[in-house]
């Protein structure tokens, strides 16, 4: 799959879309958005990535949000699935909502750092894709008294 702003998607219930290939992880600390920004590119983007061998998608969500954020404690919420696709491809994955307790050391991985946000940055990873996903796991924010 290519990155960026070709990046279109579909949003589908839960565990609807099987097998799942990526997870992507819409964090909330404290009423902001946590977003993530990765070494090559001046872009901010939410925490996921390939569900690994033998991994739940569960399991890599609170993998990649603790590489990709240093974040131990939060409550990971299911919020949907979704087919992202470009031109050439696509593929399936699920997305979390992160309910973020506290903020951790950044482990050495492919991000520079973390950033907290009222709204969305202008420069955005997967424009097309991220603020649909996120608008998901609002909404299960909302029902689960978060926001």
């Amino acid at each position: 799959m290519s990155h960026g702003t070709e990046l279109q998607c579909k949003i589908y219930p839960f565990s609807t879309l099987t097998p799942v290939k990526y997870v992507v992880v819409c964090s909330l600390y404290q009423g902001k958005y946590m977003l993530s920004r990765h070494k090559m590119r001046d872009t901010w983007e939410t925490q996921g990535g390939h569900i690994e061998a033998g991994e739940t998608p569960m399991d890599a969500a609170r993998r990649e949000l603790y590489e990709e954020s240093g974040v131990t404690d939060a409550t990971i919420y299911p919020v949907c699935d979704y087919l992202g696709y470009v031109s050439n491809g696509s593929a399936n994955g699920a997305v979390f909502l992160a309910d973020v307790h506290a903020l951790g050391e950044l482990p050495e991985s492919e991000m520079a750092e973390i950033g907290l946000f009222d709204t969305f940055p202008d420069k955005l990873t997967y424009p097309n894709v991220m603020p649909r996903l996120f608008e998901c796991a609002r909404a299960v924010a909302v029902e689960k008294e978060l926001l």
